[in-house]
């Protein structure tokens, strides 16, 4: 029984991974951005990604939604990330260039034109 139980508990850790993603912003700055267009606060804390109202109150959090195809990586214009959410439909892509507090917000939504804006730091 215990040698059960203790392949049972190797095989869960084992492919734990396989069955979820989660969100680890490696270099990627953390902080605050305003997208000003919808008054949204893009919060990225070390283990999350959330939108917030200016004063607080939570909009989304991707984390409890769960992401797909998560990347972070570096281009020409600086760190970026990617992800998309299926409980929205979306994809994003954010950029943060090296020498500017901005970040670059971008939006593909199906059957929707792709929104892109500059938000500033917090």
């Amino acid at each position: 029984m215990k040698r059960i139980a203790l392949v049972l508990f190797i095989a869960l850790v084992a492919f734990a991974p396989a069955f979820a993603q989660g969100i680890n912003l490696g270099n990627f700055p953390l902080g605050t951005w305003l997208d000003a267009n919808y008054d949204a606060v893009w919060e990225f804390s070390s283990g999350n990604i959330r939108i917030l109202a200016p004063d607080g109150t939570l909009h989304f959090d991707f984390s409890a939604e769960g992401i797909q195809d998560f990347k972070v990586g570096a281009g020409g214009d600086g760190p970026f990330i990617t992800f998309s959410c299926a409980a929205v439909g979306k994809s994003y892509k954010l950029t943060k260039p090296l020498l500017k507090p901005e970040m670059t917000l971008e939006i593909t939504r199906t059957g929707l034109p792709a929104y892109s804006v500059v938000m500033a730091k917090r």
